[in-house]
């Protein structure tokens, strides 16, 4: 046998293998008695567009595509999800302290404005996450209103 073959050989098997190893799925429950809707108002207009933008990056559960099943891209999913989940959760955000709350609902505005969120990665393939300039500013507004809201409460 060829060395090229050889070496063709031992990659398949290393990606047959790899294909054993499963990451943790992000399947908990987003919608939870400490999720964001127990700290600012959400419109349904707002959760649904959380839902479909943000949710499966930053909430407890995620949607998973059909490529997740294969390896390296399912470690590689799954390690995007908790990076997501350690920067913002939705399921867990009434958790936060008020500043801490504030301080990521101006990270929203700012990746909202930037248009680095939804990022287009992920948008490649869900085309129903991107956000139109109406949706954004929506969510903008909200945003600042919630932030409104979140320094009414302190000031008492």
């Amino acid at each position: 046998m060829s060395k090229k073959k050889k070496i063709g050989v031992v990659i398949i098997f290393i990606l047959v293998l790899i294909q054993f190893i499963r990451p943790e799925n992000n399947v908990g429950v987003a919608d939870t008695s400490i999720d964001i809707t127990h700290s600012v108002t959400v419109t349904p207009e707002i959760k649904s567009m959380l839902e479909k933008s943000c949710y499966d990056c930053h909430s407890n559960h995620t949607e998973y595509p059909w490529y997740f099943n294969f390896q390296p891209i399912a470690g590689w999913l799954a390690h995007h999800v908790e990076e997501g989940k350690d920067e913002l959760n939705f399921s867990e955000f009434n958790t936060y302290k008020q500043k801490r709350k504030i301080h990521k609902l101006k990270e929203v505005i700012e990746q909202v404005k930037a248009g680095e969120m939804p990022m287009s990665s992920y948008l490649i393939i869900h085309k129903d996450a991107v956000l139109n300039e109406e949706q954004k500013n929506k969510l903008i507004k909200w945003a600042e209103e919630s932030i409104a809201t979140l320094n009414d409460t302190i000031k008492k």
